[in-house]
């Protein structure tokens, strides 16, 4: 089945999904964050602490379900004496609920300033059948 995938997610992050441990993750990274305005609560996303452009055929990673999607911008100042800078950071709050440790069977899309898709399967590998 086709997924969006999110990229280059921190070992703890992935660590605490393997373990099935329900998770709120904030996306900053603009590759990813692009990707999160995608998803919908509902759909099924893949991720992996491998980097967008290192994914092949045989990456693993966590296949989760979507239960929360907020996108929320924050404002940044810094001053001093010299100067005034005021800056805005979007990002997405996205909750999950990991369901499956699977792998990569095939890399549909990993460019730069794409949404990286791939096809991955539905079954665990703790799935003994």
């Amino acid at each position: 089945m086709e997924y969006i995938a999110l990229t280059g997610i921190s070992e703890n992050v992935m660590k605490e999904l393997r373990n099935h441990v329900l998770r709120t993750i904030e996306i900053r990274n603009a590759q990813n964050f692009f990707a999160a305005l995608r998803l919908n609560a509902g759909d099924y996303v893949f991720l992996t602490h491998t980097s967008g452009q290192d994914i092949t055929a045989g990456t693993s990673g966590v296949l989760a379900r979507v239960l929360k999607h907020q996108i929320s911008t924050h404002l940044v100042l810094q001053s001093n004496e010299m100067f005034y800078e005021e800056r805005e950071m979007t990002m997405a709050r996205i909750q999950l609920e990991p369901k499956y440790i699977t792998h990569i069977r095939k890399v549909l899309c990993s460019e730069i300033g794409e949404v990286a898709r791939v096809i991955a399967d539905e079954s665990s590998c703790y799935e003994a059948r």
